[in-house]
């Protein structure tokens, strides 16, 4: 698909990131509204603007931050910024919302294509086509703001004049209109990407999994049995014709991240970043910095490992790493750009339930040496990819030696998930040329960094933005979700057995033998009782860690502040039950000045 980027006026001041009168003196848009929809490159531009749209939100910082700071998974990087979305204090209307602007300018957009595309001049089946992608779409924007927002402004018809009047719906409405959208859209959906919209567009599938996930999410709002039930059936559904939709998952956790299959069989739905000029937004060699979109999730949980690797680090002491001596590795396009932004939450809580406990090792990935995952998912090794000359006499060089090490051989840091006897220069007796940092020494800049999204095909232009897809929905999804809802409809039975899919599939390893791998299975296999709501948390956390989904995971099951105060020390002294919606932008408030006020969440 095209990324044309459409601009309307749009029904809500909010819609666009300048006031009403700057839209009406520098953008007037009559001469295509509404007659621009009467056509195939209408409809087509309005869809593909949409698309284009997405791509400002996944994969960029920002939003990055607010789909997963401040949950059980994520604590503060270095290099962090403010720590407002990371501990909820501050937390507000004028330091939340990258999305919310866009959402509603896209919702109108939608609504004009649907609107006005009734008509085109087009065989039938290609018309309910490109309308099926625009209720899919809408359903997707209107899923997305309910479950951030709650209670929103809700419009089916395209608006052409801006207004300074807006109030919000209730999310019952809401629900109901997402699911609605998401139906029609899966009847008219192919099964497979099929021109103009191809790669990895919404398809039937994907509006069905969206749909599960919009009947799963108001379940939990309401309490309501028939909407996980009727959740479960659509996952089951999915599932039973992977093979019709050319879905599944690959025999190997680690291909779901190989960028050879991007768009293979276990990807459902991405927001593309193709090098052209019409996905990127960036000039080749220009590190681009943020601000635009763009695909920077390859930088975000990088630790600065050029500057932090020092060969003569050592423990002071009060236990702590104190980084020494000439840099082990030099910045790469295979290890990344550090931006230090977040780290996986390896705090060691001192005492109460978890005392002497981590989220990341001792409560989401448990059973390392069995389960793939956590191998799969971050980097503990990094190979030396400079030469370092350390001579014997070198100051705080302990091991007694002297020695270069050699690039593409030599261990430069390793970073174990288990205590070494001897670190950071030892391990036990034996000189070690590189750093060994255990657990113990992990801190906001030296960490497992996620590897998920790396784009080494960068080349020489390493600080370039990822030509890779942001990835938004897997299959495993669909095994994940419908296990959710099975368990909630009180069938543990079907909720172990979806779960026990994606967790055999993590238990599988190339370098295993057949009988290992057999016994792997056989440790990864769960029994309905072992089906309990925390347990579903951690496997999404093994499964999807900084997939984007883990501040609606804990919101949607009502779990965020347990969760939050179990498990987060930044943000356990102030997440409040409020912070389960978001404030509303505090533009939008100060925007609406006809009739009634524009209410922000309470709390905020």
């Amino acid at each position: 698909m095209k990324a044309l980027k459409i601009w309307f006026v749009a029904g809500l001041v909010a819609a666009s990131g300048t006031g009403c009168e700057k839209i009406l003196q520098e953008q007037p848009q009559s001469q295509i509204v509404p007659s621009y929809f009467n056509s195939q490159a209408g409809v087509l531009g309005g869809i593909a603007g949409v698309y284009n749209d997405i791509r400002s939100q996944w994969g960029t910082e920002g939003f990055t931050v607010e789909m997963q700071a401040g949950t059980d998974e994520f604590i503060q990087g270095a290099s962090a910024g403010t720590p407002v979305p990371y501990t909820y204090n501050g937390l507000n209307g004028s330091n939340f919302g990258s999305a919310w602007g866009i959402v509603f300018q896209d919702i109108n957009t939608l609504n004009g294509v649907l609107q006005y595309g009734q008509t085109i001049d087009l065989p039938e089946a290609t018309r309910k086509q490109y309308l099926a992608q625009a209720k899919f779409l809408r359903g997707f924007w209107y899923f997305y703001a309910v479950q951030t927002w709650g209670d929103l402004p809700l419009n089916t018809q395209f608006i052409t004049v801006p207004s300074q009047a807006a109030s919000r719906q209730p999310a019952a409405q809401i629900y109901e209109q997402v699911i609605k959208d998401l139906t029609e859209a899966a009847a008219d959906l192919p099964n497979t990407p099929t021109a103009p919209f191809l790669g990895k567009a919404a398809t039937k599938p994907v509006a069905q999994l969206l749909l599960a996930k919009a009947y799963l999410t108001r379940g939990w709002l309401n309490n309501t049995a028939s909407d996980f039930t009727q959740a479960a059936a659509i996952c089951s559904d999915i599932i039973a014709n992977k093979s019709t939709y050319g879905l599944d998952l690959w025999q190997d956790y680690g291909d779901a991240f190989n960028p050879s299959n991007d768009y293979g069989k276990e990807t459902m739905f991405v927001s593309d970043h193709v090098l052209d000029p019409k996905y990127g937004y960036y000039t080749v060699g220009g590190a681009a910095g943020g601000g635009a979109a763009q695909n920077l999730s390859p930088w975000f949980t990088n630790w600065n490992y050029p500057n932090n690797s020092g060969v003569n680090s050592f423990k002071n002491a009060s236990g702590t790493l104190v980084n020494n001596g000439t840099s082990g590795m030099i910045r790469d396009s295979y290890y990344g750009r550090p931006y230090v932004r977040m780290r996986p939450n390896s705090y060691k809580w001192p005492s109460g339930d978890n005392a002497g406990k981590t989220y990341f090792l001792d409560q989401a990935f448990t059973n390392r040496t069995v389960d793939s995952r956590f191998a799969n998912s971050f980097y503990t090794v990094y190979i030396a990819n400079t030469a370092v000359t350390n001579a014997a006499n070198t100051a705080n060089n302990q091991r007694g030696i002297g020695y270069t090490t050699v690039v593409g051989q030599d261990t430069a840091v390793w970073l174990p998930d288990y205590e070494v006897t001897g670190a950071p220069q030892f391990v036990g007796t034996r000189p070690f040329k590189g750093i060994v940092v255990p657990p113990s020494l992990w801190n906001n800049g030296i960490f497992p960094a996620l590897k998920k999204f790396m784009d080494p095909s960068r080349g020489a232009n390493f600080n370039d933005p990822s030509t890779r897809p942001c990835v938004l929905y897997r299959f495993a999804d669909v095994y994940m979700t419908g296990a959710e809802a099975y368990f909630k409809a009180g069938d543990n039975t079907r909720a172990a057995a979806l779960i026990n899919v994606v967790r055999q599939r993590a238990a599988y390893r190339r370098t295993n033998s057949s009988a290992q791998n057999a016994a792997a299975v056989t440790a990864m296999t769960i029994q309905p009782a072992d089906v309990t709501l925390d347990f579903i948390l951690d496997e999404r956390s093994r499964e999807f860690f900084g997939e984007w989904q883990r501040w609606h995971d804990l919101v949607r099951t009502r779990s965020l502040v347990r969760r939050v105060k179990a498990w987060n020390p930044e943000a356990a002294p102030y997440v409040q039950d409020f912070n389960m919606l978001r404030p509303i932008p505090q533009y939008q408030i100060d925007r609406v000045v006809d009739g009634p006020k524009f209410p922000q969440n309470p709390g905020y």
